[in-house]
């Protein structure tokens, strides 16, 4: 599911209007009056609520691009496959490990409860 041309051009204006406004920030040729916005409670509650709100429709953006992802049947990226392949490899070997151990103390080296590991 790729983006339309509308959206990301919608996105690098964003992106191109906030950097000009810190750049005109840094370079002060605009800038904010803090004093005042912080001494007004309407303001502050303003900017407040404001950035809540936009928090907020990042979070859900977020929640729903990772839903997306857990959800969609793409299957695994080859770097998730290797994870799994060492994660399996490394409980091969503390079971091996274990076995060994348990051979040295004279004890069973069967494991029963032995976990089934995804292939």
């Amino acid at each position: 599911m790729r983006p339309s041309r509308f959206v990301v051009l919608l996105w690098v204006t964003l992106i191109v209007v906030l950097l000009v406004v810190e750049l005109a920030e840094i370079t002060r040729t605009f800038t904010l009056p803090i004093q005042s916005a912080i001494g007004d409670p309407l303001a502050f509650v303003f900017a407040l609520v404001f950035t809540t709100i936009l928090a907020l429709v990042g979070a859900i953006f977020i929640g729903i691009y990772i839903s997306n992802r857990m959800l969609s049947a793409s299957g695994f990226t080859p770097f998730e496959e290797e994870m799994l392949k060492m994660r399996k490899e490394v409980s091969d070997l503390k079971h091996s490990v274990d076995a060994l151990a348990a051979a040295s103390r004279g004890t069973d080296t069967t494991a029963p409860d032995r976990p089934k590991e995804a292939p």
